[in-house]
């Protein structure tokens, strides 16, 4: 991808979905129960050990950040499981929990007011993408849920064809969609697999949020900003743009 030789003001935002948009405690933990009930067919034993294995306390519903409940696509959650023990094939599974993932946008939880945030992005001239290691078709029906599909220039699943999270390629994609350069792009995401994927990317921002899994500490390394949600966003953007910072500078603010 072509690279600016010094920042520019950022022209086009590329939101991860789970823990970012969707809030991940609300609308994830009790999906990941039901994705251990499944994948363990309805051995609650087997079921727990699915969850440690894969990232979660079974017990509080603690999510390790960055595990692969927290990070991963469908297939790398359904290979985790069955290697723990599920006695599934790996095919078999994906598909049941792409299934399963697809019905779950209907009890999603927002993080915010989505339609009202993507309106006002849009009518500042954003360009807007939603890239997510969930199957695309689930991204869809959020944004046709909560009122901001028309808003979007851009929808990258694990699925659609781009590669998957950490690789850069669902920004690349977005670049080629909107016509930009990856300088021009914030990637905005609650975990490391969305930062790394950024800055692979050659992004001029990564912006980590914590309503995910990650926590100040486990995203600094590899973010521009922290904040504590996305409602925070336009006013980083207004006080923040890339082109204030110095040429040659990191630009962190995650322990902010």
């Amino acid at each position: 991808m072509i690279k600016a030789p010094h920042p520019i003001p950022i022209t086009g935002i590329l939101f991860d979905k789970d823990g970012t948009l969707l809030d991940y405690a609300k609308s994830w933990v009790p999906v990941n129960y039901e994705i251990a009930r499944i994948a363990s067919r309805d051995d609650a034993d087997l079921g727990a050990t699915l969850l440690r294995a894969t990232g979660m306390d079974p017990e509080t519903g603690v999510v390790t950040a960055d595990s692969l409940l927290a990070a991963g696509n469908t297939v790398e959650i359904a290979e985790g499981m069955v290697e723990a023990g599920a006695a599934w094939t790996r095919e078999a599974l994906t598909s049941a929990l792409d299934e399963l993932f697809s019905r779950s946008a209907a009890y999603a939880v927002p993080v915010t007011d989505l339609a009202a945030l993507f309106a006002t992005l849009r009518a500042r001239g954003y360009k807007l993408g939603v890239a997510s290691s969930d199957n695309e078709a689930s991204i869809r029906r959020t944004a046709e849920r909560f009122g901001f599909a028309d808003c979007l220039d851009y929808v990258a699943g694990y699925d659609s064809g781009y590669g998957v999270k950490p690789e850069p390629g669902m920004v690349y994609g977005f670049c080629a969609a909107t016509g930009l350069i990856p300088d021009e792009v914030v990637v905005v995401g609650d975990n490391n697999h969305d930062m790394h994927m950024g800055r692979s990317a050659g992004a001029g921002l990564t912006v980590a949020v914590l309503t995910g899994t990650g926590s100040r500490q486990s995203l600094a390394a590899a973010s521009d900003h922290c904040l504590a949600d996305i409602t925070e966003l336009l006013a980083l953007l207004d006080r923040h743009p890339p082109a204030e910072a110095g040429e040659g500078e990191p630009l962190n603010e995650a322990a902010v």
